[in-house]
């Protein structure tokens, strides 16, 4: 890795957790310099702008989110094992959520909707990356007997993700996780009653 590369690292990894918390509107570029202790011409001179700097950091916080939750599905062989341990991955790592500012694509869609057109189609890309991923594990549950072969996988994998989405928004805000467990077991219950063959 480069000196350069090295640097971009280390922006993108200094400034993940205040974009995630400030926002990314409401992040500073005094922010970026005071987390970094680089000037503004050193930031600058890694990335074109600000808005470079934001859309990195969004693609590094949401790595790391997916790169946990996958772990925790990889080690389960059936279809609705891994569905309840993305489950598990929330329940177990509710606090590290809600201490770095909550989940960075909830955080990021909402105020990218209406306020920065230049992270939209970066989230847009996150949420259908996050649900054609369970669209795999239910089309593979589905090849194997475990889940039901009518069902519309689509339709079901965005109700996850809306229940799962909804919840952390909810715990984090109400400072609790018994909001996010709430819908994590409304989510199970889903793939208990409703999916499983």
């Amino acid at each position: 890795m480069s000196k350069a590369e090295k640097t971009r690292r280390y922006i993108i990894e200094t400034t993940a957790p205040i974009f995630n918390r400030k926002g990314y509107a409401g992040t500073s570029l005094t922010d970026l310099t005071d987390a970094t202790g680089l000037t503004k011409g050193s930031i600058y001179g890694n990335f074109e702008n600000k808005e470079e700097v934001a859309l990195e950091v969004y693609r590094h916080n949401v790595a790391q989110v997916t790169r946990g939750m996958r772990n925790c599905i990889l080690p389960h062989t059936s279809s609705t094992g891994k569905l309840t341990a993305l489950f598990g991955f929330y329940r177990e790592n509710w606090r590290r959520l809600y201490s770095s500012g909550g989940c960075p694509m909830l955080n990021a869609a909402v105020e990218a909707d209406d306020n920065l057109p230049f992270l939209k189609k970066s989230v847009q890309d996150s949420v259908k990356s996050f649900a054609d991923y369970l669209v795999q594990i239910i089309d593979y549950g589905k090849k194997r007997g475990e889940i039901k072969t009518d069902i519309d996988g689509t339709a079901y994998a965005y109700t996850i993700i809306t229940l799962i989405e909804g919840g952390v928004m909810l715990g984090k805000i109400s400072d609790t996780p018994d909001l996010l467990f709430a819908a994590l077991e409304r989510a199970q219950r889903i793939i208990d009653e409703e999916m499983k063959a």
